[in-house]
């Protein structure tokens, strides 16, 4: 009798682990195309280009236990595969969800044996934010006597959920969400590589959709266009992927957003007028209006910041100060989860009293300088670092404002020739109304009463 075949299925019909593994047809189309090489990957330049880290280690054959953090879908095991096939080393997988100090050490009993016959080991763990204390010690050992090269993935902080004592020994490397470009291409490489996506001649008529509802995510997009395609009949040979059918597929409405179009600009248009209207409830209607119609969050985030100082300024100086904040976090973390910081943003700013005067200040201001462009810079106000610039003048006549009370002196800062002109007004908003008081104590006869 012949041996088992290696693709008996169980008795449910399933591919039997025990006699050897998963047909290629069987797995999902983003394990059929999944990058072998760092030339196939979509994303994360920063990482593996041309002067990327970890183009550098792999192209010097050395390579350190490192932490990827990023959101799902954005190359971490990918990577990793990556890493232990460039340079020939064993690849060992563990899940934290499912496995414990006996998983952990059985996997590094058998980096032992591997080392002696001359092979080295990476030790993949997903999710390894979810091993508790004693399970990430039994790795430091490991590390340190060179016996693996750990590779540890997570969509946390590993600053909050991984150990000081591993951190230590690692390095950690941030992906980024990747963009509709990254995904984009990752698409049409499946659609051109894989074999069976080949064989139905697929044509995507609506990439936008795809785009949208992935969010970064490359898996989502690939395990989007699988399960559309799987509504066609089999032996259709041109599959054209409309949004109906993607729709229908997913159970998933399309929003009725377009980016590129004129409800972009409606919808930001209305973002930021409900957060100038001081109407945080609006504002953050629009907001996710936003979210779900695929916009990208650093968009937001860019006009968030602008927002801070055109329409609060120094009514409230920390909404700059939040605003950029909320635009590293967006940055770093990527969605879904920046929605929370995106919220805390927009209810803050929504919320916070307003002023444009430094906005005006500097239009006005612009126009000043256009029109005085020739106008010199006074003696007084020019630097004067050499003796034949003090012999001419330069400085001469300039008062020091800490040597007088309050660090204040009346004196001409304006360029020659052009009068004195008021473009600052601060408004009696927030903070502003103190900034006002005092400098209409300061310049008593600039300000009109």
């Amino acid at each position: 009798m012949s041996g088992p075949d290696l693709f008996q299925p169980d008795l449910f019909g399933l591919p039997n682990p025990e006699t050897g593994g998963t047909p290629e047809q069987f797995k999902p189309l983003a394990e059929r195309v999944r990058p072998r090489t760092l030339d196939d990957l979509s994303g994360q330049a920063h990482l593996v280009g041309r002067d990327g880290p970890l183009r550098s280690f792999l192209e010097s054959g050395r390579l350190p236990s490192m932490i990827l953090w990023g959101p799902p879908g954005s190359g971490k095991t990918t990577l990793a595969e990556i890493c232990a096939t460039s340079l020939h080393y064993r690849f060992e997988q563990l899940s934290a969800i499912d496995a414990g100090v006996k998983e952990v050490r059985k996997a590094l009993d058998g980096a032992r044996h591997a080392r002696c016959s001359g092979q080295r080991t990476i030790l993949f763990i997903d999710e390894i934010h979810r091993f508790n204390k004693a399970q990430q010690d039994t790795l430091l050992h490991a590390i340190e006597q060179g016996l693996i090269t750990l590779i540890g993935a997570t969509t946390e902080n590993p600053s909050f959920e991984v150990n000081g004592a591993l951190l230590s020994r690692m390095q950690v490397y941030i992906l980024q969400p990747l963009s509709e470009q990254d995904i984009e291409a990752v698409i049409r490489r499946a659609v051109a590589c894989d074999v069976i996506m080949k064989e139905k001649r697929l044509v995507l008529e609506d990439p936008s959709f795809v785009l949208q509802f992935a969010g970064g995510d490359a898996r989502k997009a690939l395990n989007a266009v699988e399960a559309a395609t799987a509504l066609v009949p089999p032996e259709s040979r041109e599959v054209v992927l409309t949004r109906e059918l993607l729709e229908r597929a997913l159970q998933h409405k399309a929003p009725h957003y377009d980016k590129g179009a004129e409800a972009h600009y409606d919808t930001i248009s209305a973002f930021i007028k409900s957060m100038r209207g001081s109407d945080p409830d609006a504002a953050l209607f629009w907001l996710a209006r936003m979210i779900e119609g695929g916009e990208d969050p650093l968009f937001i985030a860019r006009r968030m910041v602008i927002f801070a100082s055109e329409d609060i300024g120094n009514a409230d100086p920390f909404a700059l100060s939040l605003a950029v904040s909320v635009f590293h976090a967006v940055q770093m973390i990527g969605l879904p989860e920046a929605r929370i910081n995106l919220a805390q943003g927009v209810t803050y700013l929504a919320g916070s009293p307003k002023s444009n005067a430094s906005y005006e200040g500097i239009n006005e201001a612009m126009r000043a300088a256009k029109a005085f462009q020739d106008a010199g810079v006074p003696l007084h106000l020019r630097n004067a670092p050499t003796t034949l610039m003090k012999t001419v003048g330069y400085g001469e006549g300039y008062r020091y404002p800490h040597q007088y009370p309050g660090h204040f002196i009346e004196q001409h800062y304006f360029p020659e020739g052009v009068p004195t002109q008021l473009f600052y007004r601060p408004s009696d908003s927030g903070r502003e109304k103190a900034i006002d008081e005092r400098l209409r104590g300061l310049w008593r006869g600039r300000y009109p009463a």
